[in-house]
């Protein structure tokens, strides 16, 4: 989860950016248009080449990213909007329509939205690749200070005999959210 996790913003960000600049090259006017993504994404000339997922991204987001309301998507708008999420991270609701179009693993993107309100520590309603970085060793390290305290536990108590079980995967009912966002 840690490589995954945190590359995902940056991964993001530059999806989208190359989705579009491989549309601007088969539209070379002033910006994509929403008929352009739609021409392109049924075309089935471009199946090898255009990344489906974000293509289907900027379709359903189009207004949002046409921020002048000129029925385009400039250069300029792309870039500010590949920035703010590598600046700024992505919302719970980006992330989810990222997942939704296939864009990333369901699982791994579950695992983040699942607990997006912990790893969202400045409570801005967006994460960013520090924040999952931050999350996931605050979880892998607390996972390595259950599992210590399990072996003292277990290796000095008299309760235990030889053959008691050394499974860590059941030595704490706290633990189980630290296990569960790992991957």
């Amino acid at each position: 989860m840690a490589s995954s996790g945190t590359s995902i913003i940056n991964n993001i960000a530059s999806g989208l950016s190359n989705t579009y600049a491989y549309l601007a090259s088969l539209y070379p006017q002033d910006g994509v248009t929403f008929k352009n993504i739609s021409e392109a994404r049924n075309d089935s000339t471009n199946y090898l080449t255009l990344n489906q997922s974000f293509a289907s991204y900027l379709q359903n987001n189009f207004k949002s990213f046409d921020k002048d309301g000129d029925g385009k998507i400039s250069a300029d708008e792309m870039n500010k909007f590949a920035g703010t999420i590598a600046r700024a991270g992505v919302s719970r609701d980006e992330l989810s329509q990222l997942a939704a179009s296939g864009a990333y693993s369901t699982e791994m993107v579950s695992k983040i939205i699942e607990n997006f309100d912990d790893i969202d520590t400045n409570h801005d309603g967006r994460i960013t690749s520090a924040e999952i970085s931050a999350y996931t060793y605050s979880c892998n390290k607390q996972e390595k200070i259950d599992e210590e305290n399990y072996r003292k536990a277990t290796g000095t108590s008299i309760f235990y005999s030889e053959d008691s079980s050394t499974d860590v995967s059941e030595y704490s009912i706290l633990s189980y959210r630290y296990k569960n966002f790992k991957s």
